[in-house]
């Protein structure tokens, strides 16, 4: 099955081999070069709730060693091209990506899907990577920025639920991973049918399909099972706790609430909801009176990251200890302000028209449009999104971001974490 887009904006084209892979390929001319990126249904939402930190595990591993190849032979192959290869784990998936040159693209594809389906996991590879997955946990364990988010996420959504856990996992669950854990993680998510390869650079989409078929065609595997993301009910009531780092100088705040997923139909309200409370211009109305008019924050801005389950909407700021208090309520009459009253008509009209304008800049890079496009086909979204979102934000009324705000937008039932030293 092939499919094409047919108007203008970008043109992918659209293949599922025989084995269930989806293959999508990008033509462009930006220079001499190809990105590839492969994406598995494999992240953290997979692993063993006894296992958590699993998924992230086996991403820091999986290139270090294949049945051909060691680490050593790999890193050669890739330093002999010129090419950093990368392998991202988050909730939902893990993604290998590389960007080559175009002659050596047939050879790097070959690599990255050696690499993706026959890792070998050598223990020596594995007790190296432990020990540096435990020296980033320890790291962030002395960060109040990552702490507060974290202790966040798990007010938000509890301790048991895939998006409320450390998705590096803890000291203590790093230490018990084995190789065995790794391999049976791998031969279970691992698989064609949860797999989607896009390919975007200077190669015509026939034969950057033909490579695909070529090198992945052969790929055999289960089907694998999907995992339903539990529901995670909004807070009834505020939740707070604070984080005691005497010996750091700044105070991180992280507020936030649960919201929707990305296929709700309220999405694009949401999102140019969330523009105008932290993101437009210098960080919206949160950066415009906590950081211009008040100077109390190093930095201010709130995030929606909507998923395949409810997606937070989270704000950060990073504050002097003596101005946390004043920085809550800051964020508090904001909040309230908004999620009572809703945006003004020059908001939305700037909103939208930033947005709209943005649209261009996410696509700027060959790695920019293989991102764009793994999103849209991991939340179905279709060929042609990049055209037809600027008709999604244009169609957002103000009373739908009225509403979207009222929705969620109530201190009183917030959850905030403060990590810092005391006052």
């Amino acid at each position: 099955m092939t499919q094409t887009a047919d108007t203008p904006g970008l043109a992918p084209v659209r293949h599922v081999l025989e084995n269930g892979i989806v293959a999508i390929a990008q033509e462009t001319s930006f220079s001499p070069a190809v990105t590839i990126s492969v994406a598995v249904r494999a992240g953290s939402v997979c692993e063993p709730d006894t296992r958590v930190g699993l998924a992230a595990f086996l991403g820091r591993v999986l290139d270090r060693g294949t049945r051909q190849r060691s680490a050593a032979e790999i890193a050669e192959a890739l330093d002999d091209h010129g090419v950093v290869l990368r392998v991202a784990t988050n909730r939902h998936v893990q993604t290998v990506s590389c960007t080559c040159l175009t002659e050596d693209f047939g050879t790097m594809l070959s690599l990255v899907a050696e690499i993706v389906r026959e890792p070998d996991f050598p223990a020596d590879e594995v007790e190296k990577r432990r020990a540096e997955m435990m020296t980033s946990i320890r790291q962030d364990l002395d960060n109040p920025a990552v702490r507060a988010f974290q202790a966040l996420q798990t007010l938000l959504y509890g301790s048991d639920h895939p998006y409320g856990r450390p998705p590096k996992g803890t000291i203590e669950s790093v230490e018990r991973f084995t190789r065995q854990e790794l391999i049976q993680l791998h031969d279970r998510t691992f698989a064609p049918s949860r797999t989607a390869i896009v390919i975007v650079g200077d190669v015509g989409p026939d034969s950057a399909l033909e490579q695909v078929s070529r090198v992945f065609g052969g790929w055999t595997g289960g089907a694998g099972t999907d995992h339903a993301v539990p529901a995670a009910p909004p807070l009834q009531a505020r939740r707070e706790v604070r984080i005691d780092m005497p010996e750091k100088s700044q105070s991180d705040v992280a507020y936030g609430f649960v919201t929707i997923n990305r296929l709700d139909p309220a999405y694009y309200a949401y999102w140019m909801m969330n523009n105008i409370l932290g993101q437009f211009g210098l960080g919206g109305r949160l950066g415009e009176n906590i950081r211009e008019r008040q100077g109390m924050a190093y930095y201010a801005f709130s995030a929606f990251d909507p998923s395949l389950g409810p997606g937070p909407l989270i704000i950060r700021a990073g504050v002097d200890p003596r101005n946390v208090d004043r920085a809550v309520a800051a964020i508090d009459t904001e909040v309230s302000a908004l999620g009572t009253d809703g945006p003004t008509d020059r908001e939305m009209a700037e909103t939208r028209q930033y947005l709209v304008g943005s649209i261009p800049r996410m696509l700027e890079t060959n790695p920019d449009i293989a991102g764009f496009l793994q999103s849209a086909e991991f939340f179905g979204l279709g060929l042609d999104h990049d055209r037809r979102l600027p008709e999604y934000i244009r169609a957002v009324t103000i009373d739908q971001v009225r509403a979207a705000a009222n929705a969620v937008l109530h201190p009183d039932r917030a959850a905030l974490a403060i990590a810092g030293p005391a006052a």
